[in-house]
């Protein structure tokens, strides 16, 4: 067991991702940080198997895993006391081309794994009351990416849920919009044309979500609850 304060990170398969810096982050805040991975679903992806990245590894497309992930790092660490749902099933595809197996299997990771991971986190966590965290990282991003973002839907209304069912234990519950973040899968046009398109004139950066992740993971964000926060730099 730790003295330190433990958080659950999911998805955190890519040093140069958005989970990885929240990991890096939460670390210097105080937390010890236990991460998941599944290196299979990046082998599938453009960018490979990040090979240097440490983790549990963990396929959330089996509704069994939830349970033993918490069964595992409860008797390794101890109550979690943060839940940060970094994970994700992300396979461009529009209404004409998106398959239905694709279809069942982002919402199997996006948005049931979601549910699984938070009513785990729900049912174990001993208090004290105001302490607990539930942070989940979403997209409106949708045209051309019909499955991915329609379980990302999902998944906001499930942490609303969260916030409203929860909150007598004393845990928050809120979902992170990023916007567009370069962690390397961008092409230059692609690039170009959504730096254009955010005011700030800059592209998101991992460390921009990890210190939004970070505020509400700690003790200042626990009057925030049950909120769809863009961190975007104004991206429309």
């Amino acid at each position: 067991m730790v003295s330190e304060p433990v958080a659950l990170i999911t998805g955190v398969g890519r040093r140069v991702g958005i989970g990885a810096a929240i990991a890096e982050r939460l670390r210097a805040d105080g937390w010890t940080v236990v991460t998941t991975r599944w290196s299979d679903y990046d082998r599938r992806m453009p960018w490979g198997a990040d090979e240097t990245t440490f983790g549990m590894e963990a396929d959330l497309a089996d509704p069994g895993t939830p349970a033993r992930l918490f069964d595992q790092v409860s008797a390794e660490y101890g109550v979690v006391r943060a839940l940060v749902l970094a994970h994700c099933e992300s396979v461009d595809s529009g209404v004409l081309d998106t398959t239905v197996e694709s279809f069942d299997r982002h919402f199997a990771v996006n948005a049931r794994a979601s549910w699984l991971l938070i009513r785990e986190f729900a049912r174990r966590y001993p208090g004290p009351p105001g302490v607990g965290r539930i942070v989940a990282l979403t997209s409106d991003d949708v045209v051309h990416n019909l499955p991915y973002g329609a379980s990302k839907g999902a998944l906001d209304r499930i942490v609303l849920a969260a916030a409203r069912e929860l909150g007598h234990l004393g845990i928050t519950a809120n979902a992170v919009n990023p916007g567009p973040v370069d962690t390397g899968w961008m092409d230059e046009p692609l690039r170009a044309e959504l730096q254009a398109r955010t005011p700030l004139g800059r592209l998101g950066l991992p460390r921009d979500c990890a210190g939004l992740v970070s505020f509400l993971c700690g003790p200042d964000g626990g009057w925030l609850t049950g909120q769809l926060l863009l961190s975007n730099g104004g991206f429309t």
